[in-house]
Protein backbone atom coordinates (compact mmCIF):
# COMPACT_ATOMS: atom_id res chain seq x y z
CA UNK A 1 0.00 0.00 0.00
CA UNK A 2 3.02 2.28 -0.37
CA UNK A 3 1.74 3.36 -3.76
CA UNK A 4 -1.17 5.34 -2.31
CA UNK A 5 -1.41 8.99 -1.34
CA UNK A 6 -3.49 10.36 1.51
CA UNK A 7 -4.87 13.72 0.35
CA UNK A 8 -6.69 16.09 2.71
CA UNK A 9 -8.51 19.31 1.81
CA UNK A 10 -7.22 21.98 4.25
CA UNK A 11 -8.30 25.20 2.53
CA UNK A 12 -11.67 26.07 1.03
CA UNK A 13 -11.84 26.12 -2.77
CA UNK A 14 -14.58 28.79 -2.74
CA UNK A 15 -12.26 31.60 -3.84
CA UNK A 16 -10.31 29.43 -6.27
CA UNK A 17 -10.77 29.58 -10.03
CA UNK A 18 -13.50 27.26 -11.35
CA UNK A 19 -11.04 24.81 -12.95
CA UNK A 20 -9.35 24.28 -9.58
CA UNK A 21 -12.71 23.79 -7.85
CA UNK A 22 -13.58 21.06 -10.35
CA UNK A 23 -10.17 19.44 -9.85
CA UNK A 24 -10.70 19.29 -6.07
CA UNK A 25 -14.11 17.71 -6.62
CA UNK A 26 -12.63 15.20 -9.08
CA UNK A 27 -10.14 14.16 -6.39
CA UNK A 28 -13.15 13.19 -4.25
CA UNK A 29 -12.79 16.05 -1.77
CA UNK A 30 -16.09 17.79 -1.09
CA UNK A 31 -15.69 19.23 2.41
CA UNK A 32 -12.89 20.72 4.47
CA UNK A 33 -10.69 18.20 6.29
CA UNK A 34 -12.06 15.32 4.23
CA UNK A 35 -9.40 12.77 3.27
CA UNK A 36 -9.16 10.58 0.19
CA UNK A 37 -6.81 7.71 -0.60
CA UNK A 38 -5.64 8.03 -4.18
CA UNK A 39 -3.21 6.03 -6.33
CA UNK A 40 0.29 7.45 -6.67
CA UNK A 41 0.41 7.86 -10.45
CA UNK A 42 1.17 10.64 -12.94
CA UNK A 43 -2.47 11.69 -13.41
CA UNK A 44 -3.12 12.04 -9.69
CA UNK A 45 0.18 13.86 -9.12
CA UNK A 46 -0.71 16.35 -11.86
CA UNK A 47 -4.09 17.07 -10.28
CA UNK A 48 -2.51 17.44 -6.84
CA UNK A 49 0.19 19.74 -8.21
CA UNK A 50 -2.45 22.00 -9.76
CA UNK A 51 -4.28 22.59 -6.47
CA UNK A 52 -1.45 21.97 -3.99
CA UNK A 53 -2.18 25.26 -2.20
CA UNK A 54 -5.50 23.76 -1.01
CA UNK A 55 -4.24 20.30 0.02
CA UNK A 56 -2.09 18.39 2.46
CA UNK A 57 -0.52 15.27 0.93
CA UNK A 58 1.02 12.30 2.80
CA UNK A 59 2.26 8.85 1.83
CA UNK A 60 -0.23 6.18 2.93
Amino acid sequence: MADMLKVTLVKSPIGAIPKHRRTVEALGLTKLHKTALLPNNAATKGMINQVSYLLKVEEA
